[in-house]
């Protein structure tokens, strides 16, 4: 699936529930099926600065495709990291520097998220584009 094809899906699930309290529960159980980063890369450079929370993000090349790994100590940037890891895994480093996030203003997260929080996503969009430049680089 592309990017795009991903982030519709997403959207589209958001859209079945009909107030928050049902979107916050369903990003929670998304974050219980996040790929969980391997403890080793739990470290200090991993960590996505600007989170409120902790937030760790790993990311490997497997066949020209980035796969990243993640976890976080608060439930709800755990699902939040769990819905752009869903997004942007298994896709090519190029796709991934060059996709839109507008799919995150239609499920209505940005506003839903307190102003730390909303620069925590910010921040998680961010070090995912950039692990897609650094590993673009090593392609060309």
């Amino acid at each position: 699936m592309t990017i795009q094809e991903i982030q519709n899906e997403i959207v589209d699930e958001f859209s079945m529930f009909d107030d928050w309290m049902q979107r916050y529960e369903y990003m929670i159980e998304l974050g219980k099926s996040l790929p969980l980063i391997d403890d080793k890369y739990k470290t200090e450079d991993n960590i996505i600065k600007g989170c409120q929370s902790k937030v760790w993000v790993h990311a490997e090349l497997e066949d020209d495709k980035l796969v990243f790994t993640a976890d976080s100590d608060a439930i709800i940037t755990k699902g939040i990291i769990a819905i752009l890891v869903r997004a942007f895994s298994g896709q090519r480093p190029k796709d991934i520097m060059e996709a839109d996030t507008a799919f995150i203003d239609e499920i209505g997260l940005k506003e839903h998220l307190s102003p730390t929080r909303a620069n925590g996503l910010v921040s998680m969009i961010k070090q995912l584009k950039m692990y897609a430049i650094a590993y673009q680089t090593q392609l060309n």
